[in-house]
């Protein structure tokens, strides 16, 4: 017992990268002025719309270091959508049934960029390089092709808020960037093929999308590799991304070799279904949020909890009684080709099996059809233990659920020793979810040095956007690469060679 007692003080903590500010130069008597006013920063706007919130996130990248950085980020909930108005269509509507229509969510994106740049002193002509926009709420569309009738209503809030159509694109060349880009840009060396950081999307041959949130699960996959670079785990490929938000998504890609003259990865595996929305709905059941739109995030917040002691204690086995009967009604596999929806995503199960792409999902019961279970487990669990266990149970359950996903992934061939397992969203850092994954993959055996291996990363999306941006604007570092395999080099001479 006191070697177990011990080992919580010695056992090895996960790597958690938080959000930081850009430095700031002091100019004498109290001036102090952020850095990207004075020096070359590439400047991001990452809008994302999902079930549970709307944000705005500017990024800023240090050309010179390569390094991102968080200039300000400007959250909204979903749910506060204004309604449809009347001869407005609804076209889509959150996992909660909040209603959506192109004018609403025109008019939801435009006020949120605008009060981001607005807080931030920075104007959305003169000083934003780049908009990526991405979208979650997948669950009301019928097919994976009609997220394309949301990231239009997206791009809409986007010019709206006015920027400029060029901010939205990949550049023709070289000299189609502004002064500040041109003399860190790779464009007139390297052609943008649709590669981000190194992996090549998937798309099956029809060219029909295997997964509804598809741009999403690049973003966090691209935001992952770029949050590793402020720690020691080389996330490059291959690699497992896992996107925990109100829905899941996420990228598994290929080891490659490397002396093969294609240096890029590919897509070997994708994440769908269910993720946040399942905490979401054992808290519901508390009667101390909203019964329809209320979430975790409302009861406990979303930051990670690493130091001192689990509150567990003499409850171990009240909080795994517990985990088991939510995991009886959570289904995590590789999805049936014969499905169109799994966790009330939109899927393209077919072409994914068809083109040797394994799609892992994650659902409750049928399409959430047992999320009512969830409801009241979480009623009992308040009324006969309070807040505390039951922030103790929802972390261990979705650390069940990342490490059932990472099983399935082992079971089908798909982490090799060199692999590097990486998450983000809300469902996978925020308490004690960090710490658990990791010592579920540590248990698992699955590398001689796991904590090298596993990273946690905020603002995945966000990080994405800005990596997405520097791809397509051919902005590489290639003494700080991002792309190519893990502990191998840069990958810009084989791209050069193959562009010529």
């Amino acid at each position: 017992m006191c070697a177990r007692f011990l080992d919580r003080f010695f056992k090895p903590k996960p790597y958690i990268v938080e959000s930081i500010p850009p430095p700031s130069i002091s100019h004498g008597a109290g001036m102090v002025v952020p850095e990207y006013k004075t020096k070359p920063y590439f400047i991001v706007a990452s809008v994302e719309m999902g079930n549970t919130t709307t944000k705005c996130i500017l990024t800023g990248t240090d050309l010179d270091t390569g390094m991102t950085y968080v200039i300000n980020k400007t959250v909204k909930m979903s749910r506060d959508v204004r309604p449809p108005k009347a001869g407005e269509d609804v076209f889509g509507a959150t996992l909660d049934g909040t209603e959506l229509t192109r004018e609403s969510v025109t008019e939801l994106v435009r006020d949120t960029l605008i009060e981001c740049h607005r807080e931030a002193g920075l104007s959305i002509k003169d000083d934003l390089d780049f908009v990526v926009r991405s979208t979650g709420v997948v669950a009301a569309m019928d097919s994976p092709d009609q997220v394309g009738d949301f990231v239009i209503a997206l791009a809409n809030g986007c010019l709206a808020a006015g920027v400029p159509p060029k901010k939205m694109t990949p550049p023709m060349s070289k000299e189609n960037l502004t002064k500040k880009l041109q003399h860190y840009s790779f464009a007139d060396k390297v052609v943008f093929v649709g590669a981000v950081a190194g992996v090549i999307p998937p798309v099956g041959s029809s060219g029909v999308e295997m997964v509804a949130n598809e741009m999403e699960g690049e973003l966090a996959m691209a935001g992952i590799k770029e949050g590793a670079k402020s720690t020691s785990v080389d996330f490059r490929n291959p690699c497992l991304s896992i996107d925990f938000g109100t829905t899941l998504d996420g990228r598994i890609t290929s080891d490659v070799d490397p002396t093969a003259e294609n240096p890029f990865a590919h897509t070997i595996g994708n994440f769908c279904g269910l993720a946040g929305a399942i905490p979401d709905s054992i808290v519901r059941g508390t009667g101390q949020v909203e019964g329809r739109t209320g979430t975790a995030l409302d009861m406990f917040g979303d930051k990670s909890v690493i130091e001192g002691l689990s509150r567990i204690g003499r409850s171990a086995a009240t909080v795994e009684d517990y985990v088991e009967q939510a995991h009886r009604h959570i289904d995590i596999r590789i999805v049936p080709p014969d499905r169109d929806r799994f966790g009330r995503v939109p899927v393209s199960a077919k072409v994914a099996h068809d083109s040797g792409v394994a799609l892992i999902g994650c659902d409750v019961g049928v399409n959430g059809s047992e999320t009512g279970a969830l409801n009241t487990i979480g009623a009992e669990i308040y009324e006969k233990y309070g807040k505390g266990l039951l922030v103790d149970v929802i972390d261990h359950v979705c650390a069940r659920m990342a490490l059932r996903l990472i099983d399935v992934a082992v079971e089908h061939t798909m982490v090799p020793e060199n692999a590097s397992i990486g998450f983000t969203g809300r469902a996978a850092i925020s308490g004690r979810k960090p710490q658990y994954i990791l010592d579920g993959i540590t248990e698992r055996g699955l590398f001689k040095d796991p904590k090298n291996h596993v990273v946690f990363v905020d603002d995945g999306l966000a990080r994405g956007a800005a990596l997405m941006g520097r791809c397509m604007n051919s902005l590489g570092k290639p003494k700080n690469p991002l792309g190519g395999v893990r502990g191998g080099p840069c990958i810009m001479g084989r791209r050069i060679k193959i562009g010529k």
